[in-house]
């Protein structure tokens, strides 16, 4: 495999080959960096912290005896940085895993590249997925792990988007040494993983996954993608629905929490809100608290169908608007409880500890 660096292709890297134990790094380098930067504040995750949170992820992987990482190749930057730390870390440091590069697909600066490194990873054998990106990155990575034999191989997300309802926010060091631990088969997998729901769309013949929420508004194009005014909105479905978090999901979640681990969701009826019985003032978007209007809302249900009222629009799934109604075919919402295999870092690690994974006993004379 090869590294492609500031648009051209660097020499040959191979550390090693590929062992037993493998763990897949996918790095978004766009994410965090939407409009929303611009229209509501929120940070930029830089390049350089997000190379730096792979080298920490390639220390607490080596610790816990992961063989070989595989690191998704990007031209913003972020692969030629932990490309130069390998060549350069000190022999006396922590030993890395070896360090692969997954160059196979040519680069399109889209969200196909994440989708691309997924499914090469799993085909490579690797145990576990970790994907660095916001709530889009790791919907792109779920549909990308469901959709052939990656079905059953564990997702560890972690925060470096603008919004980020879905992945954990953890240190990554931390997060490495926990699916490390999950790769090495050295927890209880059936302990250290869980299965979220998703919700699907369905329209004609296309399908699609949101992690999160959906929202269908009444805008007539995708445009920009990502959403931070709520003018338009007029159905918002939730697979869970947080009260601390941000996005579209928190207008749900400040009306009627549903934490991640119960068997529903939320349906919301959305209104302008002026006309609205009740209005919620939700922080939608980093930086950006607005008053949202509620008509109704109610549980949704596992398996439950529910036809989209809205007959011309967009849909967004998980804030960002991908799919346009043209009211010549019907659309209908479904909460599914098959979503992605998630890594729970709190499980592991609280295992890893009662099972002494980290203590070595002196015995003095």
């Amino acid at each position: 495999m090869t590294l492609v660096a500031g648009g051209r292709r660097s020499h040959r890297i191979v550390e090693g080959p590929c062992g037993m134990t493998a763990v897949g790094i996918v790095a978004n380098p766009a994410s965090g960096r939407d409009i929303r930067r611009l229209v509501s504040g929120a940070s930029a995750f830089p390049t350089a912290e997000k190379a730096n949170i792979v080298q920490r992820l390639l220390t607490a992987l080596g610790t816990v005896g992961v063989e070989t990482v595989l690191v998704s190749v990007d031209l913003g930057g972020i692969s030629a940085a932990v490309l130069r730390a390998v060549r350069n870390r000190p022999a006396r440091s922590t030993p890395w895993p070896h360090v692969r590069f997954v160059d196979d697909d040519a680069i399109t600066d889209s969200a196909q590249d994440t989708a691309n490194a997924v499914r090469r990873m799993v085909e490579a054998g690797a145990n576990v997925i970790i994907c660095l990106g916001g709530d889009g990155t790791a919907r792109v990575a779920t549909a990308a792990l469901l959709a052939g034999p990656g079905y059953d191989v564990p997702l560890l997300s972690l925060s470096t988007g603008t919004n980020n309802a879905f992945p954990q926010t953890r240190e990554a060091t931390v997060a490495g040494l926990a699916a490390g631990l999950v790769a090495t088969g050295a927890v209880d997998r059936g302990v250290a993983a869980d299965r979220a729901r998703a919700i699907e769309v369905r329209t004609g013949e296309r399908t699609e996954l949101a992690l999160v929420d959906v929202a269908v508004s009444t805008a007539p194009y995708v445009g920009s993608r990502a959403l931070w005014h709520p003018d338009a909105l007029t159905e918002l479905y939730c697979a869970f629905a947080e009260p601390d978090a941000t996005g579209l999901s928190s207008i749900a979640g400040l009306l009627c929490p549903s934490p991640r681990d119960e068997p529903e969701g939320i349906a919301v009826r959305l209104c302008p809100a002026e006309q609205a019985p009740v209005v919620v003032n939700a922080p939608i978007a980093p930086g950006l608290v607005l008053p949202v209007g509620v008509a109704a809302w109610r549980p949704l249900r596992t398996g439950e169908q529910v036809e989209i009222s809205t007959p011309r629009g967009v849909v967004a799934f998980d804030g960002e608007r991908e799919l346009e109604l043209a009211g010549t075919t019907g659309a209908t919402v479904r909460l599914r409880e098959d979503g992605p295999l998630c890594v729970d870092v709190t499980a592991v690690m609280s295992q890893a500890a009662r099972a002494g994974l980290f203590r070595s006993d002196r015995t003095t004379v």
